[in-house]
């Protein structure tokens, strides 16, 4: 049996999977959680893959390994490669104002001509600005930066030579200084955000060999969003909605956007192809906040929104919980609205935390649409998707039909097809079918939306 491995270095935690190269079948797994908070060691993340590939039962017999990470986050490193400050993540907003900067500087349109996308507070290179504005001794000595999943390959291989790092161009395309449409860094871009040219990961070839751990070869990795699509087997058309710490709205096309209200972010795949992708930083822990404000676990909460009426009787959640990526409100909070006596219950807040949630995602999928993004099917996944109370609404809420996958660890699943793919060399990555799906449909409320707008549009 040939063997190969995928990871998972998320926010959360470092997940692990080991496959079998010809038929897919998951032999063993493993997990090790991630410290919490925005900002991170990045030692803490090759502790929990070290503790998660053994957990998995140890790299033996494994023949090819890739890792899929978390996007954007900055890790800086000096002349010895040695790290310069803890990694800043996607999700930390403190360059919310290096980022207007930005885009005030150069011009919304002339940033989604160059990378396919407009800079918001996640993307390295405000995360670069910051630095420079913020900490000068630090930032005086990066001589070069990379992204989580491109720090952990090089780690793996051993090496501490920064002129060695690699990358690959779905991850690349998140730190808005590589353009997908070009396939080249844009260093002009990366010194008007930091100031000086930086040494830059090199970006590898879509199932080129990058190195090796041991006897193990490594592949060129991937961003979370782009291993999921692989994982899943995503094909033009296909639109996948995923719920996790943060939401997603991504698809698979064969032609670059470029979409200057910055909605869009006009990110590549891992196959060649582009992924434009929505994202939300409020998705799966909004559920997680009304649990906690209702007192129940999630199974209860998912009971509970089904037991109440469609609309939660004009109960309204805006679920900007820790700001808003999607729309770009770093700053703002969460809010209930419409609330009288006949719905101030625990059931109607869990089915308005339900479909805020989902609206937001919902305007993800508009957005991409309106870019041109062909929709055939809608692929649900994610943490969020777990709850029978968000498969059973989505569609009311997204307006069309969701296919819903068995719960799985679809990104390390895309790291290991991506692994074996490096081992296979052929023209496509392999594909496996994905057992025991559902498919759920219901009738579309595009009142629930009409109200969510309304008051989503104050929050602006």
């Amino acid at each position: 049996m040939r063997l190969a491995a995928g990871v998972d270095s998320s926010t959360q935690s470092c997940k692990v999977v080991i496959r079998d190269v010809d038929s897919g079948a998951l032999v063993r797994q493993g997990s090790a959680p991630h410290p919490a908070g925005t900002e991170v060691d990045p030692e803490a993340w090759w502790r929990a893959l070290t503790a998660a590939i053994e957990a998995a039962g140890g790299p033996g017999g494994v023949e090819a390994l890739a890792v899929g990470g978390q996007q954007h986050g900055m890790v800086c490193l000096d002349e010895n490669g040695a790290v310069v400050r803890p990694a800043l993540l996607w999700n930390d907003t403190r360059s919310a104002q290096a980022a207007d900067d930005l885009v005030r500087e150069l011009g919304a349109e002339a940033w989604a001509q160059a990378i396919g996308s407009v800079p918001v507070a996640s993307f390295t290179a405000t995360k670069l600005r910051w630095l420079a504005e913020h900490e000068p001794e630090n930032a005086a000595r990066v001589a070069a930066v990379c992204l989580p999943h491109d720090w952990l390959t090089w780690r793996l291989r051993g090496s501490t030579d920064i002129s060695e790092l690699t990358t690959d161009r779905s991850d690349a395309s998140g730190t808005a200084y590589w353009s997908p449409a070009t396939e080249e860094y844009r260093r002009d871009l990366l010194t008007l955000a930091f100031g000086r040219d930086l040494v830059l990961p090199r970006v590898a070839g879509i199932r080129e060999a990058v190195g090796h751990f041991g006897d193990i070869v490594l592949g060129p990795g991937a961003g979370d969003n782009a291993a999921a699509a692989l994982g899943l087997g995503a094909r033009v058309g296909d639109v996948v909605v995923s719920i996790g710490t943060s939401g997603t709205v991504f698809a698979v096309c064969d032609t670059p956007t470029a979409e200057p209200t910055g909605t869009v972010a006009g990110f590549a795949d891992a196959t060649g192809r582009h992924l434009p992708l929505v994202c939300t930083l409020n998705a799966a822990r909004v559920l997680d906040a009304a649990a906690g404000m209702a007192g129940v676990d999630l199974h209860e909460l998912s009971d509970l929104a089904l037991s109440a009426a469609p609309g939660a009787d004009g109960l309204t959640l805006i679920p900007y919980l820790e700001g808003e990526r999607t729309p770009n409100l770093p700053d703002a909070a969460g809010s209930i609205h419409g609330l009288r006596l006949a719905n101030a219950t625990s059931a109607h807040l869990a089915r308005a935390a339900v479909e805020g949630m989902l609206c937001g995602l919902a305007d993800g999928l508009d957005a991409l649409t309106e870019v041109g993004v062909p929709v055939s099917r809608i692929l649900l996944i994610g943490g969020g998707a777990r709850s029978e109370a968000v498969r059973t609404i989505a569609p009311a809420v997204l307006g069309h039909s969701v296919t819903v996958p068995p719960p799985g660890e679809y990104v390390a699943d895309g790291a290991a097809a991506q692994a074996a793919w490096v081992l296979e060399g052929s023209e496509e990555p392999p594909r496996r079918v994905t057992q025991g799906t559902e498919t759920y449909e219901a009738k579309p409320l595009p009142e629930v939306r009409e109200r969510y707008h309304a008051y989503r549009d104050r929050a602006a």
